[in-house]
């Protein structure tokens, strides 16, 4: 062993250790929210990340409201947080421009800088771009590309199939849409190397910020430094196809921005580019595959609710030619479809919470957050608020019928205000292209009725949602 090793982690607990007690010291004399640091380093991670992982974390957070109130702090991940619920946090956190939209600092580190960490005019900039290439009217120009990864996923992993397990196979079909269409890899060994190394980013990011070997953080930053030296090769390989006249902005997403770049239109760096892809993927990579996960969960109990979603699937098809490919007029007619997947989004919501970083002294509710100090919000808290919606538990589509009738920011899968998710359109349109196929193809049961699913760090069912398909028969 590394005769350096026992120092070097002797060195990364009492750092840590010292910090927790300057800033207790520090604060004494502010008015700051109810609560406890609780243990230097740790605080209270360990615990939520029990909870997480048990699917108690609704009940984890509502005993600590109970206890101090809805605002109150502890030590997250190596930072001392204040957390907040409710919609007025929800407005407070989109709204205010003395918060950065921050993660953990195992986050932070694996992922670079992003919009997710960027604040003021370099946000302004970056969102810019992206909203650029996300935005529906280039949607609709790479929609062919998200039907073909649909169709051919379908056939290689679904068909002819008795079993299948649903999580792991939704994950791939994002992960595989994503590539396709950001990074313009079909298949190949590419796209297998990367998928590997994302699994292994993906489970570093709730990890503790420990860089020693054999740590999931430490095996988070590896893999993130091999997906960057990939991902600089597809960005110089786009840019030399460019300057030849070879491709055009439509093509994928790194070939948009580098045309940014070279126009003025933006001032991107390669490194820009290379941060935003990697959040990209991660985002789209996990939630939207969440979703789609438990929609066939919610559907495989409900054939009610199934029925509807295939009539109104089928009606589009009655519309269209064998084999044609789904067209942006096609997914608008998806109403109800999508009032489904809000129902999903609702009572299984992707993300628990978020972190923000205060950049200056502000005040919430009376009570002092110093500069410096981690902000998190539990935004799917009031999904299963009682005040915001009846019967919280019972899954029921007709919610949003009218959603216009839901109080502001009560319901926020993908944030609100400037923080909107710039990727909304790109999940809708994914989520509903495979719903199509999905339900007009097949017919399923689950294995196992009483899976649960655990949060780690989005939710995913313990056994991986194992279905037995039957081939449907053409109506």
């Amino acid at each position: 062993m590394d005769s350096t090793m026992p120092f070097a982690l002797l060195l990364a607990l009492l750092v840590p250790t010292l910090l927790h007690f300057v800033i207790r010291h520090k604060y004494s004399s502010y008015n700051l929210p109810p609560g406890s640091l609780g243990f230097p380093l740790i605080g209270q991670s360990i615990s939520l990340l029990r909870a997480l992982r048990s699917n108690t974390d609704y009940q984890w957070y509502q005993d600590r409201i109970k206890k101090y109130g809805p605002v109150f702090k502890m030590s997250l991940f190596g930072s001392p947080t204040v957390l907040m619920a409710g919609p007025a946090a929800n407005h407070f956190v989109f709204s205010n421009q003395d918060l950065i939209f921050t993660q953990t600092k195992a986050i932070n580190t694996i992922l670079g800088r992003s919009i997710l960490t960027l604040s003021g005019e370099e946000l302004k900039r970056v969102r810019s771009a992206l909203q650029g290439y996300l935005r529906l009217e280039m949607v609709t120009k790479y929609m062919h590309k998200m039907d073909e990864e649909v169709r051919m996923h379908i056939d290689l992993n679904w068909v002819g199939h008795k079993t299948v397990k649903a999580a792991p196979l939704a994950k791939r079909l994002t992960f595989d849409i994503i590539c396709s269409v950001i990074f313009g890899q079909g298949i190949g060994p590419i796209r297998e190397a990367l998928a590997t190394d994302f699994e292994t980013l993906v489970q570093a990011l709730l990890s503790l910020p420990v860089n020693i070997p054999f740590t999931k953080f430490n095996k988070g930053l590896r893999a993130s430094r091999r997906i960057r030296k990939v991902l600089r090769k597809i960005a110089r390989e786009r840019e030399a196809a460019l300057q030849q006249g070879h491709s055009s902005s439509a093509d994928d997403f790194f070939t948009y921005m580098l045309v940014l770049r070279s126009e003025g239109t933006h001032s991107l760096t390669v490194e820009d580019i290379v941060d935003n892809a990697i959040v990209i993927l991660t985002a789209g990579y996990g939630t939207t595959a969440v979703l789609i996960t438990f929609l066939l969960r919610y559907l495989a109990n409900d054939p009610d609710i199934l029925g509807k979603i295939t009539e109104e699937q089928e009606e589009i098809a009655r519309r269209k030619g064998p084999n044609e490919p789904l067209t942006w007029n096609d997914v608008s007619r998806m109403k109800y479809t999508w009032k489904v997947a809000l129902e999903t989004l609702r009572t299984v919501p992707p993300i628990f919470g978020s972190f923000r970083t205060a950049v200056k002294d502000i005040e919430y509710h009376g009570y002092h957050i110093p500069k410096g100090w981690q902000v998190f919000t539990a935004q799917s808290i009031t999904h299963l608020d009682g005040n915001f919606f009846s019967d919280p538990v019972k899954f029921d589509p007709t919610r949003f019928d009218n959603q216009t009738s839901l109080p502001p920011y009560c319901f926020v899968p993908f944030g609100g205000g400037p923080r909107m998710c710039p990727g909304n359109e790109f999940a809708r349109t994914e989520t509903l292209v495979t719903m199509h196929y999905l339900v007009r193809q097949f017919r399923w049961k689950l294995c196992c009725e009483e899976e649960g699913y655990r949060k780690d760090p989005v939710p995913i069912p313990v056994l991986g949602l194992p279905i037995e398909l039957e081939t449907r028969s053409p109506p």
